[in-house]
């Protein structure tokens, strides 16, 4: 094989091919030569033991527990401005809990599974079956750029528990990050363990389409369908986490105080630059008037300023800050009441950084952009509903979310709630925190994406679950070959009984 084009950092740059060959062809061929590299090391060493799966792990942890200012300060860069808080906490901590989990779990999780044989009898003559958990191989990693370090090593953790090797596509709208990203494996891994490729939307396709074992991406739903459409092609194993507009159910019965703070710190984390960042809310209609004095307390209660504050995170990119500029701009023009919360009465018309108040969107019609397109970003639009069944309703006409938020301690309407309702996950009386759990799956459904990773779940999903039947070594089978005849007949009669 040709070796790869290499930046100043001796890490793979998948560029546009020259001479004769398509730039599509080039793409392919490069990535295809990186594939193949790590599937022939991985056939080549077999199934990797529990101790090559730790050190793995460890030395994963060991990138981010030594390198986490480097990473916060490429994360900074990259917004503009970030919270170096919500760095260290969401892009550090986070996935060090699920690489830790799967460390202390994967020994018991990579043993056999036994499982009934049936008819029974053959278990009495020494048939055995189980299940046994084998590295699927090549796992390739479409991370975003929201939080990037959080949605590589969070999934490497079920990758490497489960005995794969990884192929990464970070976001090229976070380009520092993914640059230290591409330095750090580079350092701390062999290429034919895990390896980072660089660069824009056509990378990104070639990727895609690349014969993998499993392919995981993270990030919207238009574009997980175009992922999903290029894995179709070679049969891929395919896992979508992308988003939705996740809703947000208030009950009559809820601490209105309570529900609004944690309201709205989930919708101001990361400026609200989040799969699972509550996307609109519902509250009784009487409420409305309450509802916003006690969000307006909440936010000023944790950013008294916003402009020049290093705990509030500014937008992307311009491109996106314009997007949710005309949001705004289509609300209000569509009968909106737009209330701005901006506790210090700062002008956000001349920055440096691309920053947006938390903004309340009130009389929200299902016409406006703000309740057709997932915001990804620090506007909240506010419904309202009369009867819990109606606010039910409100939900079910929408495409299935990632996540639901309910708040209320009526015990009756959270299980009609949860029961009626079909989302990826659910936080009862908070918002996002299901997905800290790390012995809870994580995923969506439908239009919000399709599989499951998190703890034992993502070590499933990058193992292949293998049947394995072991027959007894007595001729107990000898009674079903041919001739048949009656004693056939009666063994069949016995197994067709209602």
């Amino acid at each position: 094989m040709r070796p790869l084009p290499m930046d100043s950092l001796g890490t793979p740059v998948i560029a546009p091919a020259s001479g004769p060959k398509s730039l599509e062809e080039g793409l392919k061929n490069n990535l295809i030569s990186l594939l193949q590299r790590q599937r022939s090391a991985q056939l080549g060493d077999g199934t990797p033991s529990a101790d090559v799966r730790i050190d793995r792990i460890n030395r994963a942890i060991a990138l981010l527990v030594d390198h986490k200012d480097a990473i916060a300060d490429a994360l900074r860069g990259d917004f503009g401005h970030r919270s170096l808080h919500t760095s260290l906490l969401a892009d550090v901590a986070a996935p060090i809990v699920s690489l830790k989990r799967a460390r202390s779990k994967l020994r018991g999780w990579m043993k056999p599974e036994r499982r009934k044989v049936t008819p029974a009898f053959l278990r009495l003559f020494g048939a055995r079956a189980h299940v046994m958990y084998q590295p699927k191989g090549v796992v390739g990693i479409l991370s975003p750029w929201n939080y990037p370090l959080q949605l590589t090593f969070t999934p490497l953790a079920g990758v490497f528990a489960a005995g794969c090797r990884a192929m990464i596509k970070p976001s090229e709208l976070s380009p520092r990050t993914s640059d230290l990203m591409a330095e750090l494996f580079r350092n701390a891994f062999a290429e034919t363990e895990v390896v980072v490729v660089k660069g824009g939307p056509d990378v990104g396709a070639a990727f895609a389409g690349l014969p993998f074992d499993h392919l995981l991406f993270t990030g919207s739903s238009s574009i997980g369908r175009h992922v999903a459409r290029a894995a179709a092609e070679n049969l891929v194993p395919l896992t979508l986490e992308l988003g939705g507009k996740s809703p947000v159910i208030v009950g009559r019965s809820a601490d209105l105080s309570l529900a609004t703070k944690r309201l709205m710190l989930g919708k101001t984390l990361n400026a609200g630059q989040a799969c699972l960042s509550p996307d609109f809310a519902i509250v009784p209609r009487e409420c409305v008037t309450d509802f916003v004095r006690e969000a307006k307390s909440a936010v000023a209660a944790m950013y008294p300023s916003l402009r020049e504050n290093p705990d509030y995170t500014s937008i992307i990119n311009r491109r996106h800050y314009a997007r949710l500029a005309t949001y705004l701009q289509d609300a209000r023009a569509k009968g909106a009441e737009i209330v701005e919360i901006n506790p210090a009465g700062e002008d956000f018309r001349e920055q440096i950084h691309h920053k947006i108040p938390p903004t309340l969107i009130l009389n929200p019609t299902d016409d406006m952009l703000v309740m057709q397109d997932e915001i990804f970003g620090p506007l909240l639009p506010v419904a309202t509903y009369q009867s819990i069944d109606e606010a039910i309703r409100a939900v079910n006409a929408r495409p299935r979310a990632l996540a639901l938020y309910y708040f209320g301690n009526d015990k009756s309407e959270q299980e009609l709630v949860l029961t009626r309702t079909i989302s990826g996950g659910v936080t009862v009386n908070d918002v996002i925190q299901h997905v800290t759990m790390d012995d809870l799956p994580f995923g969506g459904t439908g239009p919000s994406g399709m599989g499951a990773y998190h703890g034992i779940e993502g070590f499933r999903t990058f193992s292949h679950a293998k049947a394995v039947f072991r027959q007894s070594s007595l001729d107990v089978m000898a009674m079903l070959r041919p001739p048949w005849g009656d004693r056939f007949m009666k063994i069949v009669a016995s197994l067709t009984k209602r």
